[in-house]
């Protein structure tokens, strides 16, 4: 294999790359970035841990057609020193690949492993359905749940994220048996229905992509999403990711998410996670736990700990009902509130054993929002 390509258009695929191929895994290929010609004018390039699967192309020029795998980071480290410009890269009957700096003396040579021993990459069937989602939406859809996402792989119904399209309305739920978000966005004219579990790789990995689609000038570009047999793709020109779902049942979050609460009140965003974050500074390290109570006119947070002492605060608030005191560990609250961007939330409470519901205070057409968060006894 021999072919020349602009060091500009290769590092940002190899990132992807690296970032999904498993240096630790006991299968060494797992480690390697597959570089293979896909055509007179084109390099692809994939990775996969055999969970997630990353592929990428760039424009090149094509000398002689061929294939190897390379180890991920020694590829990409290599290709961070070359100077700007092409860079040639070729390889031998071995599997020893070099790299070239076009214009100059600067050359790396690395040894691969023939490309027919890279694992086979799962495609979706020509015809699969394929839906499309503006990637600005599944980033605000993860925005607002990936941080209740269990980190125990042995409950994987848990250590998942629920992403469902119903009529014109998208979402995606998650939880760890402590605390429940679910983030639905409004497209209209969307009419496709279904639901997939994306596991917490996958999700991590989706927020990177978003969040690089952001900050390009396409922000706006849209994913062609594809779920056929166990495997679910999301595309974007020259890239493919793809994610092998879960197989298990999600829990029934309908039944989780109370819809009358005895205690109501308003309160702004950013003086309440102000407040918490500081009292929550003298909350036990073991539990987080930290003291939430009403009163008429206040919210008070108050945490203890015998290492730590004792921390207090209060905010006026509009709150005219009977008094209660509720314990919650502080860090899910402080979650939640910055996840959401309004200005003020509305925290619903019932008794001492019931969860809190925290949800934006003023309603919006095109996007709900809501977090259940389990009481904790102090």
């Amino acid at each position: 294999m021999h072919v020349i390509v602009s060091k500009k258009d290769l590092v940002p695929v190899l990132e992807r790359c690296q970032g999904v191929a498993d240096r630790k895994s006991t299968m060494p290929v797992l480690g390697n970035v597959l570089l293979e010609v896909g055509g007179p004018n084109e390099l692809k390039l994939s990775a996969t841990d055999l969970i997630l699967a990353v592929r990428g192309r760039v424009n090149a020029r094509v000398e002689q057609g061929g294939s190897v795998a390379v180890g991920a980071r020694d590829l990409i480290e290599r290709v961070r020193n070359m100077p700007d410009g092409e860079i040639g890269i070729a390889t031998t009957a071995n599997a020893a690949t070099t790299l070239r700096a076009v214009g100059s003396a600067r050359r790396f040579t690395l040894q691969g492993i023939p490309g027919e021993e890279f694992p086979s990459l799962p495609q979706p069937d020509k015809d699969a359905k394929a839906q499309t989602l503006e990637a600005s939406v599944l980033a605000t859809l993860i925005s607002g749940t990936h941080f209740s996402i269990s980190n125990d792989e042995t409950r994987p119904h848990l250590s998942s994220a629920l992403f469902e399209s119903e009529g014109e309305w998208v979402r995606m739920v998650t939880t760890d048996g402590h605390r429940l978000s679910k983030t639905e966005v409004r497209v209209e004219g969307r009419q496709t229905a279904g639901n997939m579990l994306i596991p917490l790789k996958g999700v991590n990995e989706l927020r990177r992509l978003c969040d690089e689609v952001a900050g390009k000038a396409d922000g706006a570009a849209e994913l062609r999403i594809v779920q056929a047999g166990p495997n679910a793709y999301f595309e974007l020109p020259g890239f493919q990711f793809s994610v092998k779902l879960v197989d298990a049942q999600f829990p029934p979050y309908q039944q989780v998410i109370p819809q009358e609460y005895a205690h109501r009140v308003k309160v702004p965003r950013l003086a309440t996670a102000e407040a918490l974050n500081a009292v929550s500074v003298a909350a036990s390290d073991r539990t987080g736990g930290v003291k939430l109570s009403l009163s008429k006119g206040k919210l008070r947070f108050e945490s203890e700990s015998p290492e730590s002492g004792e921390g207090f605060d209060e905010l006026a608030v509009d709150y005219a009902g009977p008094d209660l005191t509720v314990g919650f560990n502080a860090r899910y609250f402080l979650d939640v509130l910055r996840a959401i961007a309004d200005d003020e939330v509305e925290l619903g409470l019932g008794g001492e054993l019931d969860p809190a519901v925290i949800r934006p205070a003023a309603p919006n057409a095109r996007q709900n929002y809501v977090a259940v968060i389990m009481p904790m006894r102090i």
